[in-house]
């Protein structure tokens, strides 16, 4: 990241925060009366992966797609940038299909810490990523890049971080290998101001095709 606000792992921290409304659920009815999205046990959090299981870090290549077999993702990604307070956008609410990657960081299978995010919900229903918490440590995500290979990680973690405790470092900081980070709204919700928090997916580099 070039310049002083982008270097702020804080600013980017703010990451999924202004997708959050859950305006599906606002616009149906009470959250209680709608099937929310799935939330990971709290078990799944405590994931760890050792250094035996990754793969070489490949080398930069923009990503095309993201797919997630476990929970039936097969989504065009469009590369994502900063807004004017220096946080990071998020893919165009009318595309509840689409995702979106931080393409001034890592490309994902590229050494460091790559970003995907994605709407969990849209005005019509369920988005992109409604089940991102239904993942479990073990899960495959793959993705396809411009260079004609397929980075494949495997997921080691998944959380849900409240807003007011969301672990900046821990989720965008730099890694020694090559490393995904999957990102979407979560965690409690309320009419009024929507989603509390996000859903975290951790995963690593174990191959490529």
């Amino acid at each position: 990241m070039a310049g002083e606000r982008r270097s702020r792992p804080g600013r980017v921290g703010l990451v999924a925060l202004a997708a959050c409304a859950g305006v599906w659920l606002v616009a149906t009815g009470s959250a209680e009366q709608q099937v929310r999205p799935p939330l990971p046990p709290a078990a799944e959090a405590r994931g760890t992966s050792g250094p035996g299981d990754a793969a070489a870090p490949l080398p930069g290549s923009p990503p095309l797609r993201i797919r997630i077999p476990a929970i039936q993702v097969d989504a065009p990604l469009t590369g994502l940038g900063l807004d004017a307070e220096g946080r990071l956008q998020v893919p165009p609410p009318g595309r509840r299909d689409l995702a979106g990657w931080y393409r001034e960081g890592t490309t994902p299978g590229s050494l460091g810490t790559a970003i995907v995010a994605g709407h969990v919900d849209h005005a019509t229903g369920p988005a992109v990523f409604y089940r991102l918490g239904a993942l479990r440590r073990g899960d495959r995500i793959e993705i396809p890049r411009a260079d004609g290979r397929t980075a494949v990680f495997t997921v080691h973690a998944v959380a849900v971080f409240q807003a007011g405790r969301f672990p900046d470092q821990l989720v965008y900081g730099p890694a020694p290998r090559a490393e995904l980070r999957v990102i979407t709204c979560g965690g409690a919700f309320s009419p009024r101001t929507g989603y509390q928090g996000n859903v975290v997916v951790f995963a690593h580099l174990t191959g490529s095709s």
